[in-house]
């Protein structure tokens, strides 16, 4: 099984959309982001590879993935299979450009 690590860029950007959902659609609504984020880190750490490769990434080194929650988001990862870690690098909300979203992971 895999160990899932989160960047610090990701996992701001995360506590700030768990807090404006919280702000905008109430406590429901942020309890469901925490319950997306333990059942995607629980299923990619059981299988890294079963998401799909990120199209926007393809031309990079890594084989980025990603994995839409929430009906609009995508969180974007890269397996690294010799360490078995899964980093988590951003979280995309896909009504944003998605050529300014694939800039932003270097």
């Amino acid at each position: 099984m895999a160990k899932v690590i989160w960047t610090v860029k990701a996992d701001r950007l995360f506590d700030k959309y768990v807090f404006n959902a919280f702000l905008e659609y109430g406590q429901k609504t942020s309890k469901k982001w925490m319950q997306e984020r333990i059942f995607f880190a629980d299923c990619v750490a059981k299988h890294p590879e079963s998401y799909v490769l990120e199209p926007l990434l393809t031309e990079r080194k890594r084989q980025y993935r990603s994995c839409m929650i929430l009906g609009r988001f995508k969180i974007v990862y890269y397996y690294a299979k010799s360490s078995e870690i899964v980093h988590v690098v951003d979280i995309w909300d896909m009504l944003m450009n998605p050529i300014k979203l694939s800039n932003r992971i270097k």
